[in-house]
């Protein structure tokens, strides 16, 4: 089985013990779940090569019935439809502008705000380009369960103004793509959402 599809399998397990332990009252089922938390924790630090005590402290203890983390991206084209990419500072490689989900935000409000401060691009967000649940496509195995949403962005400013927390902001052509942020985007990704892109009376993709 691949690593991946154990990891997902593993993610299943610790949300049940997870939900056991917000819920359980008797001690021994309490026990019981801890003892699964640590199991998952060992699975995790296997496949993931992430040390024990870092997952314990990503996986804070949960308040309420565990759900997954989401992911907003937005796809941003030129008049010569290259695509603008930003180039991460945790890995040196290049992504679409964006970033996860924060409470009080609406999806289209988080994009326009990470444009503005990764890229100084005051944009749009047109309409839905995909949804993706991140273990149907191959992106290295990680600790979360992620859904990834995209937007089709139009820019009503002109003038890029590279944010404190990218390392460089560029257009390329979508058959000339740099080193991709593949924890981040996929090509085969950007391929799906520049399909969408073009085809403007397509619905959205999901998995």
């Amino acid at each position: 089985m691949p690593h991946d599809a154990i990891l997902t399998l593993v993610e299943r397990i610790k949300s049940i013990a997870d939900v056991g332990l917000l819920y359980a009252k008797d001690p021994y089922d309490r026990e019981r779940y801890s003892e699964l938390q640590e199991i998952t924790h060992a699975f995790h630090h296997t496949l993931t090569g992430v040390d024990i005590d870092t997952l314990k402290q990503l996986y804070v203890p949960a308040k309420d019935y565990p759900t997954a983390k989401v992911d907003i991206r937005g796809l941003l084209l030129a008049p010569d439809n290259k695509v603008l990419l930003v180039k991460e500072s945790a890995d040196g490689k290049w992504s679409l502008p964006g970033g996860w989900a924060d409470v009080g935000y609406s999806p289209r409000e988080v994009i326009v705000k990470e444009f503005k401060e990764e890229t100084g691009l005051d944009v749009s967000a047109e309409r839905l380009l995909a949804l993706f649940d991140k273990k149907m496509h191959p992106h290295p195995v990680q600790p979360f369960y992620v859904y990834k949403v995209a937007f089709l962005c139009r820019a009503l400013s002109h003038e890029i103004q590279k944010g404190f927390d990218v390392l460089d902001v560029q257009y390329f052509d979508m058959q000339n793509l740099p080193e991709l942020s593949s924890d981040r985007i996929l090509k085969s990704q950007l391929e799906i959402l520049f399909k969408h892109a073009m085809a403007t009376n397509t619905s959205p993709y999901f998995d």
